[in-house]
């Protein structure tokens, strides 16, 4: 059997050193990519929140707005009943009247 000399085994050793080296380099590589597409999305997360954030304030806005017109309806349409009532009762007067001058042309 051939001995290998101790030369030969620094020789094997730097090699895969060497090869190691150069394969951490491209994980390292590779990882850096990956960090920057990750600072890229985070970015671009942040733009999103910040828009949902403006969108939110605009939809709580309009349904104040929505419920004061909510509001302002409401007292409309009781307004508008009161007069529904008071024509109905006017009708009422003006038909009862109408009723007793054709009792008294009789």
């Amino acid at each position: 059997m051939k001995e290998i000399s101790h030369e030969d085994e620094l020789s094997v050793a730097n090699k895969k050193l060497i090869f190691q080296n150069e394969e951490k380099e491209k994980r390292a590589a590779e990882l850096s990519i990956a960090n920057q597409e990750l600072v890229f999305q985070n970015e671009e997360k942040e733009k999103r929140a910040a828009e949902l954030i403006i969108a939110n304030k605009e939809l709580a806005f309009q349904n104040k707005e929505k419920e004061k017109r909510a509001a302002e309806l409401i007292i409309a349409n009781k307004e508008l009943y009161q007069s529904e009532k008071r024509l109905q009762n006017s009708l009422k007067e003006v038909s009862d009247y109408k009723d007793a001058l054709d009792e008294t042309t009789i």
